[in-house]
């Protein structure tokens, strides 16, 4: 089949974005946990970890070393939230039932009483994890059929949400877009802030896909296009947080 001229314009002009979108990326900036220290010692600063649990890091069918690779930036911000005065964090964590109907389009995972489930132990062996509030999921959105709701209704003085996890276009996203939505419809003056070293999704290459008869998934760029879509609905996407 012959190449249209539709088809020629649009890949020229989406390499031009793509090339725009890499600039951008190799661009974002830095950012300290000092500068959240006042508001984290009010106890206005929440640490939101999603999917960090075995199943997407360290074993099972959706296990992905893109995650585990991140799971030392991961620590890091945890650490590093504890220290400027962090109290609240909450790991929104896959805890599927048997019977997901999720599972109609990924391959059954992180089912509830499994290894899967667990939060990873390079988190869970830190020493103020009797702090965290586990929210157990069913869903890639963590406020359908949770408390969390509950508990963001409870805080709306949180001056700064900061997420770290998997995967980018999927659980990241939904929760740095609800958690924003929900600022802005409330016209609540909360940052939700997202450090690009410190989240990832999955790699499905084109060919794998077609073998195995999944949906092709390019993990570069669509980690960095999500990326994009989150900073234009108003999250803050950051290089890391030091």
């Amino acid at each position: 089949m012959a190449t249209s001229t539709l088809q020629i314009n649009f890949m020229e002009q989406a390499t031009h974005f793509l090339e725009a979108l890499v600039s951008w990326e190799q661009q974002l900036p830095a950012m300290a946990w000092s500068d959240l220290r006042a508001e984290a010692e009010q106890g206005r600063v929440a640490l939101f970890s999603v999917d960090m649990i075995n199943g997407f890091c360290h074993e099972g069918v959706l296990s992905s070393p893109r995650v585990k690779n991140i799971i030392p930036a991961v620590v890091s911000a945890f650490e590093g939230a504890y220290a400027s005065g962090v109290r609240d964090f909450l790991l929104a964590q896959d805890c599927h039932t048997p019977d997901a109907v999720e599972f109609a389009d990924f391959p059954p995972h992180c089912q509830a009483g499994t290894s899967e489930a667990a939060t990873i132990p390079e988190l869970a062996r830190l020493p103020f994890a009797h702090l965290y509030t586990v929210v157990a999921k069913n869903s890639l959105n963590a406020f359908h059929g949770t408390n969390l709701g509950g508990w963001l209704e409870a805080h709306r003085d949180l001056s700064a949400a900061v997420i770290v996890g998997d995967c980018t276009d999927l659980c990241v996203h939904q929760m740095a877009l609800h958690l924003k939505l929900y600022a802005n419809a409330h016209n609540l003056k909360t940052r939700v802030i997202v450090p690009e070293n410190a989240v990832q999704t999955y790699d499905m290459p084109i060919e794998t896909a077609n073998t195995v008869g999944a949906l092709p998934h390019d993990g570069d760029t669509l980690h960095l296009l999500f990326l994009y879509h989150m900073r234009l609905n108003g999250v803050e996407i950051v290089r890391e947080i030091l």
